[in-house]
């Protein structure tokens, strides 16, 4: 039987930190109220597209991997924040990287998506219609962010990760999945201003409203992943006390607390990155993923869980047995141009250009034109 083995890690972080002091700035909060609720104490904003931070990661991973650009089988771009609607992001990723013998595919299930990709890009393997892959998760969020409302602006953050597939006789890589979708709730969590929806409407781009139901995901989210992770160890017959490492969506620390104590693993066993990046949507567990390779928490023949939630509202938990080998066989000199802002100052910059496209449409006109679409 074949399988679809991760032989090759990097992740790409943008050198900006926006701080919860930061927010506090503008926004009516402060460290101890985010914090509290969400585990949050930093994220990071990109100053370069999502495009090109998935450059950067997936060429650290082709090196971890030891695998050419130009011996590239499948791009698969996870994101529900692309560059552009039409082309699809895979196909700049695969251009960049001189990749021209690779199929390249966009998946959008929010912050599911690199799980998402993740799957498809292993079956795709696993039937023999590719030999191997890179997988990306990434987001560059903050630009549609309504950085009014401080229930979602102080969540999310930018970043990116990929994973390299191989196609391998041992059994590695995902050995058990669950997917799913609660769709008669997907109003819960909606992000008015991004898509066709909004276009010939005089709505600017970047311009949103965030729908946010922030009990019933919390809900919602604990209930959908705890209840993934324990069909996926039914179906593998393993017991959570087998699981080495879970690397779970980082959408809010209390979430995470709250799946893990549903599934039956001590904290001790759960790799958290919501304290550093915040929520990074698709990018979270592939960060978290990297992380836990560079700080030397995945042994080989780990298993890993890996469950995750977002707007949909989408659901999967992926039980992943890791290989033999913990370190890269290679790096890449693949680096971002250094910023020439700070974080706060992107931030602002972004803040101005939606006021300023407010003023002059007319008070209220842009709150008008989204609300036509509800």
């Amino acid at each position: 039987m074949t399988y679809a083995a991760i032989t090759g890690w990097g992740k790409c972080m943008p050198p900006s930190v926006l701080t919860n002091a930061d927010l506090a700035t503008f926004l009516d909060t402060d460290d101890e109220w985010i914090v509290s609720r969400t585990g949050m104490r930093e994220r990071r904003v990109s100053h370069v597209s999502a495009i090109e931070m998935s450059v950067v990661a997936a060429r650290r991973a082709l090196a971890c991997a030891g695998l050419d650009a130009g011996d590239l089988d499948l791009i698969v771009y996870g994101s529900c924040s692309n560059d552009e609607q039409v082309p699809n992001s895979a196909s700049g990723v695969q251009v960049r990287l001189g990749a021209a013998r690779a199929a390249a595919m966009d998946v959008n299930t929010a912050c599911t998506s690199f799980l998402y990709g993740l799957s498809s890009a292993t079956a795709l393997i696993r039937t023999g219609a590719v030999r191997n892959a890179v997988v990306i998760g990434v987001e560059l969020i903050l630009p549609y962010m309504d950085w009014s409302n401080r229930n979602v602006a102080v969540l999310f953050g930018d970043g990116c990760a990929a994973v390299v597939l191989q196609a391998s006789e041992r059994e590695e890589g995902v050995v058990a999945q669950k997917l799913g979708c609660i769709a008669d709730a997907r109003q819960t969590l909606r992000v008015r201003g991004m898509g066709c929806t909004y276009a010939n409407r005089n709505v600017m781009l970047g311009d949103t409203q965030w729908d946010f139901d922030g009990q019933e995901i919390f809900k919602r989210a604990v209930h959908g992943m705890g209840q993934a992770s324990a069909d996926v160890l039914a179906a593998a017959g393993v017991a959570p006390a087998d699981i080495d490492l879970v690397v779970p969506h980082q959408a809010n620390l209390r979430i995470i607390e709250s799946v893990v104590k549903r599934t039956g693993i001590p904290m001790e066993r759960v790799m958290l990155t919501v304290q550093r990046y915040g929520n990074m949507s698709a990018a979270t567990v592939p960060v978290a993923l990297v992380e836990a390779l560079e700080e030397g928490r995945v042994q080989p023949g780990a298993l890993l869980l890996m469950p995750a939630f977002g707007a949909g509202l989408t659901l999967c938990s992926h039980l992943v047995r890791w290989g033999e080998r913990v370190t890269p066989l290679a790096t890449s000199d693949a680096e971002l141009p250094p910023p020439d802002k700070t974080a706060l100052e992107l931030v602002n910059a972004i803040r101005a250009q939606k006021v300023g496209a407010q003023e002059r449409s007319g008070p209220g006109l842009m709150a008008a034109r989204l609300a036509e679409t509800m």
